[in-house]
């Protein structure tokens, strides 16, 4: 029998957008609290760097082409009108028009609380002694028209769905000296443009997507540029391409110690002063206001214990996230995963018991560690379309990625790897797939 559930999804970024609507297709009554003015979560540029929730800085692009960025039902066409940016890999400005068209398109809006702050969510005493149903109380505050004008309200759901969290706390590495260093350390979460660093000596640490972006950009207007990674091998043909085409930028193997005069002295014996050191070195998942009483944890950036990525056993199905795989194809894994929990929640799809789910999950870090991904990359896909499929396919009847489609996403996965966004040239198979779509 399909039930209906009164379900709260915390967060309006694209995780909790995908979540809403497909609750709403199943039947669900729903609630999506967001503590920003508006929706797209990451993706709401905000140019504050103090107190702001969005990690974007004005230059970031789309590092997947649009016509994969997109729902499976819902392409992103540019604009009609010829305004917007209809570049392959737009900036950030398109992909928030996006979501707000789809948002739009679909009556979200409808659902959603903004400027409403989630500060506790815990565990609902039963109604009635014989209840085994598990509900949850959330507390929150919303913010009124005059500052400072907060009412703080609890409310009882049947299922919360966690949509946030996953890139809201900065990740920090642990350097020697690094608490008596005394110029300017950030974390690239409140890096927005490059301006107060002109004439600067500025050390990177780390060179993934937003370690290339910063350095590159900051290289325009910087003096020095220096790019501090863990080892020399297995550096993608990108880096050496920006490494070549910029004279200031100069690499290092990690930092081994900063000194309160502003030396850094990197593992590879070089020393430079420098005026600044800006962290791209990832976040760690948080969820400060989720109180499970320990049945659920965040060790070294595993939220566990989660079955699929989605379902705490011992809290399922009331309980489920959505959101927290990395390097997946987005929105659409999350498209999967929403459309899994709805069933679920409905009563369409049936969870495992909940030691098998457990033991399932046990099975597959097993497997993982055995292949020596490390702890910290347990939500990692890496891109597995294999595994992306099979997910959907067996949770929730989501279709599989058209073969064009992989075939386009592989392109462009390689094209990103050998620093080549710009130049591209589709497959017979990607142009009559993109034309099948209205591209």
């Amino acid at each position: 029998m399909v039930s209906s559930k009164k379900v709260c999804v915390i967060g309006a970024g694209i995780s909790g957008l995908a979540s809403a609507r497909e609750l709403l297709r199943e039947g669900h009554d729903v609630t999506v609290m967001e503590q920003s003015s508006g929706v797209g979560g990451q993706w709401l540029y905000d140019p504050r760097t103090a107190g702001a929730h969005s990690s974007m800085y004005a230059s970031v692009r789309l590092i997947s082409p649009r016509e994969l960025t997109c729902f499976s039902d819902f392409p992103f066409f540019p604009s009609n009108d010829g305004t917007g940016d209809a570049r392959r890999y737009p900036g950030h400005a398109e992909f928030l028009r996006y979501i707000r068209d789809f948002c739009d398109a679909f009556g979200l809006m409808d659902v959603v609380r903004l400027n409403t702050k989630v500060l506790h969510v815990g565990l609902s005493p039963p109604l009635a002694a014989d209840d085994g149903v598990k509900r949850w109380t959330v507390r929150w505050s919303r913010r009124g028209d005059c500052e400072g004008d907060a009412v703080t309200t609890e409310e009882v759901f049947d299922a919360i769905v966690v949509a946030v969290g996953q890139y809201t706390q900065p990740r920090l590495p642990t350097i020697s000296g690094m608490d008596k260093w005394s110029r300017r350390q950030l974390h690239s979460h409140t890096y927005r443009v490059p301006d107060s660093f002109d004439g600067e000596v500025v050390v990177i640490v780390g060179f993934h997507e937003s370690g290339k972006d910063i350095a590159q950009e900051l290289s325009g207007v910087a003096r020095e540029v220096h790019v501090s990674v863990k080892s020399m091998e297995g550096l993608t043909p990108a880096v050496s391409k920006a490494v070549a085409r910029h004279h200031n930028l100069h690499l290092h193997l990690q930092i081994e110690c900063l000194c309160e005069d502003g030396q850094v002295t990197f593992a590879d014996g070089s020393r430079v002063v420098a005026d600044s050191i800006i962290y791209c070195t990832g976040y760690d998942f948080w969820f400060p206001f989720l109180d499970t009483g320990g049945l659920l944890t965040v060790d070294d950036n595993r939220v566990g214990p989660l079955f699929e990525h989605t379902f705490p056993p011992a809290l399922a199905p009331s309980l489920s996230f959505v959101g927290v795989p990395r390097l997946v194809l987005v929105p659409r894994f999350y498209e999967a995963q929403a459309r899994w929990v709805a069933q679920v929640l409905s009563g369409r799809r049936p969870l495992p018991p909940e030691e098998e789910m457990l033991r399932s999950t046990e099975e597959y870090h097993r497997a993982r560690e055995a292949a020596g991904v490390p702890r910290r990359l347990s939500h990692t896909v890496f891109f597995d379309m294999d595994y992306c499929d099979e997910f959907g396919a067996k949770h929730c009847g989501f279709p599989p990625l058209e073969g064009w489609k992989r075939d386009f996403l592989s392109s462009a996965v390689a094209r990103v790897r050998d620093g080549d966004v710009e130049s591209y040239r589709d497959s017979d198979l990607v142009l009559e797939g993109l034309r099948s779509e209205g591209w």
